[in-house]
């Protein structure tokens, strides 16, 4: 045993703490890391170039199939989660944010090379996480496709399509302005000019994925107002027979608390049935940079 590890044995027994030797700026440097609790873990390179695949799907992955809904914050997303779960082939978690479980490995780990000789690094072990948490809720609910409605994965499309290149996308417009409004309202120390552009990036980014990956896209505004029409286009797409239960779907509340707010729907829900959205902005109520998007979307 070295010196160092017999004094961090007599200490750790007497304090529950141990001497660590510091990470100087050059190693951290090289190593291109990030301080993290556990140890340093390297920067990984942009996404570039054609999606990444499973190096052996079928053994690497346990969903089938999975839907994502790719669309803002405060665009309606819980409502849509809430009547596909009403189907009896779907289930639709509260908001599972999967992106943010990450793995890393410990500086220099061992661990870190017996890995990456399985051809597994950060990523790959990233992804048969996600896959198993997935997989998991799925098999509690005895239904036969996921969907995951969390707002932050349209910035992780890329992610997400690598990850299970089954997936199927479902794109929930609504219009940019209101969208704008809606979070301004909810978060009103936030500017009316801030709210935009944040918002903004959402839209951008979902742009981006369904130029690469196509899918099925909607608007809230229809969902609300003819909502049986909306979902008969979705079970199309998804393959599925179209079910009415998916109109009733409001028997709870809990699970819209958890997928993040009820946004601007709270006082729409009446015994399970969703009433028309509110009225758009006006024109001239709508920011410069929203301007381009809401052409874009047809709400211009």
């Amino acid at each position: 045993m070295s010196m160092l590890r017999k004094l961090n044995s007599k200490i750790g027994a007497r304090t529950g703490y141990q001497v660590r030797r510091v990470q100087t700026p050059s190693t951290s440097e090289n190593l291109g890391a990030i301080p993290t609790p556990r140890g340093l873990r390297p920067e990984r390179p942009a996404a570039t170039g054609a999606l990444r695949r499973p190096l052996d799907p079928a053994l690497d992955r346990l969903l089938k199939r999975p839907v994502f809904i790719l669309t803002s914050v405060r665009s309606g997303s819980t409502l849509l989660r809430m009547m596909l779960g009403g189907h009896s082939r779907l289930h639709a978690s509260h908001e599972l944010h999967l992106t943010g479980l990450e793995v890393y490995f410990k500086t220099h780990s061992p661990t870190e090379k017996s890995m990456r000789a399985l051809g597994l690094g950060h990523e790959e072990l990233e992804a048969l996480l996600w896959d198993r948490t997935l997989h998991r809720e799925l098999v509690k609910s005895g239904k036969s496709f996921v969907v995951e409605k969390t707002p932050g994965n349209a910035f992780a499309w890329r992610r997400i399509a690598e990850t299970w290149p089954d997936a199927r996308f479902l794109f929930l417009r609504r219009h940019p302005a209101a969208v704008a409004r809606s979070w301004h309202e909810a978060v009103p120390d936030r500017s009316r000019a801030e709210a935009a552009g944040r918002v903004l990036k959402y839209m951008e980014a979902m742009e981006e994925a369904f130029t690469e990956l196509g899918g099925h896209i909607l608007r809230y505004e229809d969902l609300t107002t003819d909502p049986a029409a909306e979902l008969r286009g979705i079970c199309r797409f998804l393959d599925l027979g179209f079910e009415s239960g998916m109109l009733d779907y409001g028997g709870s509340l809990e699970g819209a608390v958890l997928g993040g707010g009820f946004g601007d729907w709270n006082d729409k829900i009446r015994s399970g049935r969703v009433q028309p959205d509110r009225p758009a902005p006006a024109e001239d109520e709508i920011a410069d940079a929203l301007r381009p998007m809401c052409r874009t979307w047809g709400y211009l």
